[in-house]
């Protein structure tokens, strides 16, 4: 039978990414990260977090070229450490690259895309401004793999940090190897001249509370609010910017649950390692949410996706629909249990 996935979902559907994108860019967190992205897959069963190597602001003025070295090194080794196990425990790793118009971005794609692309899950293009972005960079990508004539279409993840580019977001979106958008906030609010405060990078507290965070200002929230709405319009992921604020975990989940329920955000930054765990709690739904939908999913399954009944309510397609994505969403987050029916979805 057809898995659920298409079925339910259609032709723009986006693809399942772990719900948390860590970034680090020093040598020593970088292969920290690598060393707790292990730890976590082998705790959760699955590898629930990306690790982003990143260039743009872990290289040193004038040492960009061994910086790239370094992140395709430490990539390669993560990548190739472990031998012959299941899909959906090996290690995702990306690479955030300088900006296309930076003297070092074209040594970024050489060096890491033509070591180890065939390897890493994407490439993260920061400070997009247009499409002709995505298309020099793709050009470049390309370029970079023709001798690796199995990898085909490594995708990209776009950095919107700009009102310029925010107005070019529909079309970067619908461009086929741009996988997912991410907000830039701080670089967001600092091209605006002055005319956001500096609060508006920051987080005050629960969201609700009457202040110009950057979950309450209006210009901020509407550029989130239109990055998620486009992705989603494009079968695209949203994923939602750093919260710089790290030592207090309680505030940190309610911010990433805010980002979950309010926002529509499925993917969301990670700057430290104490801001994981906070983001896979707050995305992950309730384990009772799971449990309905897994016994929904199975009898719809079990119908061949026709209605069926559950506790006097009428199930069809419309809300398989949901309640898959809410199985997909607790398989991201380490919480659908192997005995779920789903779970075979997941790992055949």
């Amino acid at each position: 039978m057809t898995h659920p996935r298409d079925v339910l979902l259609g032709a723009r559907v986006a693809p399942l990414l772990p719900v948390c994108d860590h970034y680090c860019g020093v040598e020593a967190r970088m292969i920290k990260s690598l060393a707790l992205q292990a730890e976590l897959t082998q705790e959760f069963g699955a590898c629930v977090l990306d690790v982003t190597l990143d260039c743009e602001d872990g290289a040193p003025v004038g040492g960009e070229r061994d910086h790239a070295f370094l992140v395709a090194d430490l990539a390669h080794q993560a990548l190739h450490a472990i031998e012959n196990v299941a899909d959906w425990l090996k290690p995702r790793v990306a690479v955030r690259v300088h900006a296309v118009d930076h003297l070092a971005f074209e040594n970024d794609i050489e060096t890491i895309v033509g070591r180890v692309g065939g390897s890493i899950s994407h490439l993260m293009l920061p400070k997009v401004e247009s499409v002709a972005h995505i298309e020099r960079a793709v050009a470049l990508i390309d370029a970079a793999c023709s001798a690796m004539p199995t990898l085909v279409g490594l995708p990209v993840h776009a950095l919107i940090e700009s009102p310029s580019a925010l107005q070019q977001a529909v079309a970067i979106a619908a461009h086929p190897r741009v996988q997912s958008l991410s907000f830039g906030l701080m670089d967001f609010v600092s091209a605006h001249g002055g005319a956001i405060p500096a609060c508006a990078m920051g987080y005050a507290g629960a969201p609700g509370q009457a202040n110009l965070d950057q979950f309450h200002h209006p210009l901020v929230v509407r550029a989130k609010l239109d990055i998620a709405a486009v992705c989603h319009a494009h079968g695209k992921v949203p994923s939602h910017c750093v919260v710089t604020e790290y030592k207090d975990p309680v505030a940190m989940q309610a911010a990433a649950r805010w980002v979950c329920r309010a926002l529509g955000y499925t993917r969301m930054w990670s700057i430290h390692p104490d801001q994981i765990r906070p983001i896979l709690a707050a995305f992950a739904p309730e384990q009772e949410e799971v449990s309905v939908a897994g016994e929904i999913i199975a009898a719809a399954y079990g119908a061949n996706w026709a209605p069926v009944a559950r506790l006097g309510k009428l199930h069809d397609r419309a809300s398989y629909r949901y309640f898959w994505q809410v199985l997909e969403r607790a398989y991201r987050t380490g919480r659908l249990p192997h005995s779920d029916p789903a779970y075979q979805f997941f790992v055949s």
